[in-house]
């Protein structure tokens, strides 16, 4: 007799996350001339925890920035081999997500990164 398993999902409990762990989740803004231009169709790039799923970073930027999140894409950005001088490194990967707002909603990154 065999038992089939289905897939195990990761259970987070977003109830449980408190305003630190918001911070925690959503890294940094991702300022590239790229992720600028995205800025006109409400589009904004943020760097997130690698454990973070949609759910939770979609909670957490409607949380920091008083915003309403229509959609979010993520994806892994692999990590880079550099070598400066001789000396060989690399780059650690992110993962990054693309969070769509809506229309009616504004973030204004400068201030953001200003205060701090």
């Amino acid at each position: 007799m065999t038992i089939k398993r289905g897939k195990r999902k990761a259970v987070t409990s977003s109830k449980t996350l408190r305003i630190l762990d918001y911070a925690s989740i959503v890294r940094s803004p991702v300022i590239t001339e790229k992720a600028t231009a995205c800025h006109e169709h409400n589009q904004f790039t943020f760097k997130v925890a690698k454990d973070a799923d949609k759910g939770v970073i979609k909670e957490s930027v409607e949380a920091l920035f008083g915003v309403k999140v229509l959609r979010v894409h993520t994806l892994n950005m692999p990590s880079k081999k550099k070598q400066f001088r001789g000396i060989k490194g690399h780059r650690p990967g992110y993962k990054k997500a693309i969070v769509r707002i809506a229309k009616e909603n504004v973030i204004d990154l400068t201030e953001k990164i200003l205060l701090k």
